[in-house]
């Protein structure tokens, strides 16, 4: 597999590939992030999933043989390990178990889709950011003396791209969060103080 595989370097920004594009390789983060999203006719996104070291890219499409079904950017520099569609599919064939687990990120990805899909139809903006602001707290927050605190994933654009909103109301219901006392906003360091009181917003009781 390795004689096959051809290592790219991607800067900050720059597209991987577009949506309906044909799909030609099999992609594995090195280092950095990548940004998987959806674009509308006016160039609205919606983040779909953010992949980061030893995450795989457009495993749907190697196993259909479809185009991929969307686009791809470097979020920061990255390094990334390509595969030929061809090469792929016989080294799974080779090793069964390499297809279980391939398996398993698209059930994970099938997973976060059905929950994007539910963020969007029933949840306010208000709602969507308590819920990213949870997450992060969950998985990535650090305690200190005030609260947890969590650092965005990008600017107030990226993270309205994340929830399928605009940057305006991102900051606008974050300035109210922060009012509200629930959590202190520096930007894009964020200090939650008020586990309960976003839950409740999530959960629709505030």
């Amino acid at each position: 597999m390795g004689t096959h595989a051809v290592r790219k370097s991607y800067g900050q920004g720059e597209l991987l590939f577009f949506e309906g594009d044909p799909c030609k390789d099999q992609h594995i983060i090195v280092s950095g992030k990548l940004r998987i999203f959806k674009s509308s006719a006016s160039g609205r996104e919606q983040v779909l999933a953010v992949g980061g070291p030893s995450g795989p890219v457009a495993e749907l499409a190697v196993f259909d043989g479809a185009p991929y079904p969307a686009s791809v950017r470097a979020v920061e520099d990255s390094q990334i390990l390509s595969i030929s569609h061809n090469d792929f599919r016989g080294f799974c064939l080779a090793h069964p178990e390499v297809s279980l687990k391939m398996l398993a990120v698209v059930g994970a990805r099938l997973r976060r889709l059905v929950g994007i899909i539910e963020e969007l139809s029933f949840a306010t903006v208000r709602q969507r950011l308590a819920s990213a602001l949870l997450r992060l707290a969950k998985t990535e927050g650090k305690r200190n003396g005030d609260g947890i605190q969590v650092q965005l994933p990008g600017t107030h654009q990226e993270l309205a791209h994340q929830l399928g909103t605009v940057r305006e109301l991102v900051s606008r219901n974050l300035m109210r969060l922060q009012a509200e006392g629930l959590v202190q906003a520096e930007a894009r360091n964020i200090t939650v103080l008020d586990l309960p009181g976003l839950t409740a917003i999530f959960d629709g009781s505030s």
